[in-house]
């Protein structure tokens, strides 16, 4: 695996095409929002899910029929499509200095409590891109149900120049 940091001379577009990673289409609105809105530096993203090819990639709950491992690349996923909305609207994914904020729901059983650990999915490819120093906050939590039966949502907040 290339090295997980992420220099000055690296770019998070060239980190992408490094790591082999081809972006989605960007996802559409579900409903009556926007996906991206954008305040001074900060790029706020609407919840993004793992979709492929416009349909979801899983369907499930963790705990019952999808492992630690499946809402892992479920979780990395929605981020690809995060990552995706944010090029589409900045232009340019080298705009993004970093991942500030970072929410992961996921779909569980009442007993399941590795929601770190799926988590990781979306963490662990933005430490990839920006660099493990330049981190984010992050809250991951467990739901009932979500939009088209999606078993992961991420919610991003991007720092951009």
């Amino acid at each position: 695996m290339p090295d997980a940091l992420n220099t000055s001379a690296t770019k998070p577009g060239s980190r992408l095409r490094e790591l082999g990673l081809v972006l989605p289409k960007p996802p559409t609105p579900l409903g009556t929002y926007v996906e991206v809105n954008q305040v001074g530096s900060l790029l706020f993203l609407s919840g993004t899910l793992p979709i492929v090819d416009r349909k979801l990639a899983f369907t499930g709950r963790l705990g019952e029929n999808l492992s630690v491992e499946q809402g892992r690349e479920a979780a990395r996923l929605a981020a690809l499509n995060a990552l995706a909305l944010a090029q589409e609207h900045l232009g340019d994914l080298d705009r993004i200095k970093r991942a500030v904020k970072l929410t992961v729901l996921m779909v569980t059983t009442e007993q399941f409590v590795e929601h770190a650990a799926v988590g990781d999915g979306a963490s662990n490819l933005f430490a990839q891109l920006f660099g493990p120093e330049t981190g984010h906050v992050r809250v991951v939590y467990g739901v009932q149900s979500m939009p088209i039966g999606a078993p992961v949502m991420v919610e991003t907040v991007f720092e951009v120049e």
